[in-house]
């Protein structure tokens, strides 16, 4: 048995790590078919992340059906852990048997979004269209550099370019509004340009993805890299609506 004078838990404040699904709108209908088309035809897109919902958005006075909303997200991969909710809007979330986060809980979500994120789809071999125009980044939006490994479940998110000079393990995830650089293995999921911009590169120097994307075109090892990319230092950029890994 452990001596008495060494506690066996402890009671901490801390905050959580989560996605956050930032509802806007109380058609329920409208919200479960733009997320269904988003991501239902993407198994390996989420993992059984955690997932926030956030209705401090919806116009005043209104609701929406969370059981339903939680019991779609659980069937596209995601777990939720709660609700984030106004003072006023506590006693009905309450209601629904989900887990209330206050107001200042969790991270209050950026402003807005500069531009819609396209809806996700696997690449295509169709002849390519003209590539689109990149996106800006945000105004403020700053370069990110990490310089530690990322384990399974991690995820790191830039609103513009991000670097990562330790490997990327299979079940983490790195998103970015811009470009991505990997000077490591990059085992898990990397999704470039997720603001829209067709511009977007992935640069890696180990490429053994799980899922690489770029502006919401994406392809899984569920179709394998050819042998002069995998494994070695590549770059990943669209094509029309094509992706295209090519060697360093």
């Amino acid at each position: 048995m452990p001596p008495k004078d060494i506690p066996t838990f402890e009671l901490k404040n801390g905050t959580v790590d989560a996605l956050h699904l930032v509802v806007r709108t109380r058609e329920f209908d409208v919200l479960r078919d733009d997320l269904t088309a988003r991501y239902g035809t993407m198994p390996d897109f989420f993992s059984d992340d955690p997932v926030a919902i956030d209705v401090r958005r919806l116009p005043p006075g209104t609701q929406v059906p969370l059981p339903a909303l939680a019991e779609l997200l659980r069937s596209l991969r995601l777990r939720p852990i709660g609700v984030v909710a106004l003072e006023t809007q506590q006693e009905w979330v309450g209601a629904s048997g989900l887990s209330v986060f206050p107001d200042r809980e969790l991270r209050r979500p950026p402003p807005e979004e500069p531009e819609p994120v396209p809806k996700p789809r696997r690449e295509t071999a169709a002849a390519p269209a003209p590539t689109q125009p990149s996106v800006s980044h945000p105004p403020g939006a700053t370069t990110i550099l990490i310089d530690r490994p990322l384990r399974s479940g991690q995820r790191i998110y830039a609103e513009a370019d991000l670097i990562l000079l330790d490997v990327v393990s299979h079940g983490a995830e790195i998103i970015a509004g811009g470009n991505i650089h990997v000077y490591a293995p990059l085992r898990g999921r990397a999704l470039a340009g997720v603001s829209g911009d067709h511009g977007a590169r992935i640069f890696c120097t180990c490429l053994e993805p799980e899922l690489i994307s770029i502006a919401g075109i994406y392809r899984t090892a569920e179709t394998p890299l050819p042998d002069d990319v995998r494994g070695k230092a590549a770059q990943v950029r669209l094509d029309g609506e094509r992706l295209i890994v090519e060697a360093l």
